[in-house]
């Protein structure tokens, strides 16, 4: 009885028994566990069909922002104005924080200024550089380099004078009002601030002169003639010279 007991298997059983065991002499028919080297359902195995990260469905190219990205918006001017630190008293001591004034254009005359408020200096310029491009106005421009004509703004304690100037003047201003005018693509203005020298007012104060500002073409339209007759000089033997001449002066 112990000889029987302990005689070796038959072959084919051996065969049989080394196929189902996942031996490497049991076939192509491995494991079916998690990232086996022969799993048909392992998932990141070298013999696995639902690959992970690599596969087709994996997080390459979609993301937001990408570098194949695209910005379609335009080019513009970005001023820095003025930084003020500020500060907040709290239970434990003083909270530090940082105020930025900036001034944003496109050269072309679109202008406009924001103010931004944050715990550091350059999230603080974004905010101010954000608020300044949602309020953007337009300001018509003569010839595209100076004002149509003269202009008085006044906010709070500030009162600014702003004037047309003939080409090669430059820009007489400073400070705060300089940035406003070589952001908006103005090459000849005379202006003259008095009564503070504060950014914020400042730069109200001449928004304000700005907004009143009007072209002959804006002006003829609205009254409903040409602009030769609101210049003067629609009458006369040199009719076709001031058509000429107000069609330059046109915006």
């Amino acid at each position: 009885m112990a000889d029987e007991n302990n005689a070796p298997a038959p072959a084919e059983q051996t065969e049989q028994t080394a196929q189902g065991s996942g031996l490497p002499d049991g076939g192509d028919r491995g494991p079916r566990g998690r990232g086996g080297p022969g799993g048909g359902r392992g998932r990141g195995g070298p013999g696995g069909n639902r690959g992970g990260r690599d596969g087709g469905r994996g997080r390459d190219g979609r993301g937001r922002g990408g570098p194949g990205a695209e910005d379609g918006g335009e080019e513009l001017i970005e001023k820095l104005v003025h930084i003020n630190r500020v500060s907040k008293t709290v239970k434990g001591g003083k909270r530090f924080g940082f105020a930025a004034l900036v001034v944003v254009g496109d050269g072309k005359g679109r202008v406009g200024f924001g103010h931004g408020k944050a715990r550091e200096v350059p999230e603080a310029i974004s905010k101010a550089t954000a608020s300044a491009k949602k309020k953007m106005v337009r300001v018509p421009l003569k010839e595209g380099r100076t004002l149509h004509h003269d202009g008085n703004g006044h906010f709070g304690a500030g009162k600014v004078t702003v004037r047309s100037a003939p080409q090669g003047t430059g820009i007489i201003a400073g400070g705060p009002m300089r940035a406003i005018f070589e952001s908006l693509g103005v090459h000849d203005v005379v202006t003259k601030s008095v009564g503070t020298s504060n950014p914020y007012n400042m730069i109200r104060a001449t928004f304000e002169a700005l907004g009143d500002q009007t072209s002959p073409k804006s002006v003829a339209q609205r009254r409903g003639k040409k602009i030769a007759d609101l210049l003067g000089r629609g009458h006369g033997a040199d009719a076709a010279t001031a058509e000429a001449d107000a069609a330059a002066i046109a915006e």
